[in-house]
């Protein structure tokens, strides 16, 4: 991983939205970073802040009421804050694309799998024939694995199924060859057997292009099958960051042990299912204190006043938890409070 070149840098993002109640920061001062090739999770309850940080990568967040306020998005050198929608037209879809989880409100009703697929390609690359992007179309829609692709070029949305419609997107994206794919729960609508083949198509694809894909969903088996790395968010902070096998062995922060907690294991009989008390709070409502603290069972004093920093407990993991503020919490301490 060491040896693998950064396509993707946010440091210090600020997104907030400007409302007649306040402002509301749905994305807090978060740095991550996405190596060449790689598939990073970003994984978290509806509300903490996962889709705008990929509306905000993507130059997509509705102003008004949002706006970026702090912080760089580096697409290698390139800092995307600082582009104009005419500059950031280039890249969208061409170097960084996306994937949106329902593809009915993506592709447009009026218009066949031909002719969207077709004007993707002649926005992007210059000085190409409709013939040559046709082909390239009908090139991509067989890799993705769509049967009869000659004939998918003439057909509508509606008159393909759900899965087959994911593919198409998914075709649409690659479409162009961007070295960034951000996938927004790309299964959430589609039956398991389906989530199946599109989560292993995502990862040959990955594989086979060497595209690096940023993968955002609530699905935690979603993750432990297709990610190399996780992102943990909460309230629109990064709380938990680690390489997959480390989450699940060895989860650290509170949210997230909940979190795999409460996934249902079919191997073990319970009377009933793990649950995390509470709901993630409004963006901006809490502002003292950490922001899972009136939900979590190890929670103490500290935690109601002071916000905490993300901590280092291995070189390629970090958490934001007092438990493990090695200076401040002493090891009798941390074990009184797990114990507890």
């Amino acid at each position: 991983m060491n040896n693998r070149n950064r396509v993707l840098t946010v440091n210090d993002l600020q997104t907030t939205f400007f409302t007649d109640s306040g402002e509301i920061p749905a994305v807090d001062h978060i740095d991550f970073h996405l190596h060449d090739g790689e598939i990073l999770g970003i994984v978290g309850e509806s509300g903490c802040g996962k889709s705008v940080t990929s509306l905000s990568i993507m130059g997509l967040i509705p102003s008004p009421p949002g706006k970026i306020v702090g912080g760089e998005i580096l697409y290698d050198s390139l800092n995307l804050t600082r582009l104009s929608e005419k500059e950031m037209r280039k890249i969208r879809g061409n170097e960084i694309a996306m994937i949106f989880q329902e593809p009915m409100t993506s592709l447009n009703p009026l218009f066949t799998i031909g002719n969207q697929m077709i004007e993707a390609i002649l926005i992007h690359e210059k000085g190409w024939s409709k013939k040559k992007a046709e082909e390239r179309a009908i090139e991509i829609l067989k890799l993705v694995g769509l049967p009869r692709a000659d004939g998918l070029m003439k057909e509508y949305p509606h008159q393909l199924s759900g899965g087959m419609r994911q593919r198409v997107m998914i075709a649409m994206a690659l479409v162009c060859n961007p070295k960034i794919l951000i996938a927004d729960e790309p299964t959430t609508a589609l039956d398991v057997t389906i989530q199946a083949q599109i989560l292993k198509l995502m990862k040959e694809l990955n594989v086979r292009l060497g595209t690096a894909i940023l993968l955002i969903t609530h699905d935690l088996g979603v993750v432990a099958e297709t990610c190399e790395r996780v992102i943990v968010m909460y309230a629109g902070q990064i709380i938990e960051e680690a390489p997959t096998k480390l989450i699940f062995e060895n989860p650290q922060h509170p949210y997230t042990k909940g979190l795999i907690q409460s996934v249902p294991d079919m191997r073990f009989k319970k009377d009933r299912l793990h649950s995390i008390p509470g709901n993630v709070p409004k963006p901006g409502s809490i502002k003292s204190g950490c922001r899972f603290a009136a939900r979590c069972e190890f929670a103490f004093d500290r935690c109601l006043h002071e916000n905490p920093e993300l901590y280092s407990t291995a070189d390629v993991h970090q958490t934001r938890c007092f438990l493990y503020d090695e200076e401040r919490v002493t090891v009798d301490e941390h074990k009184a409070i797990i114990e507890s």
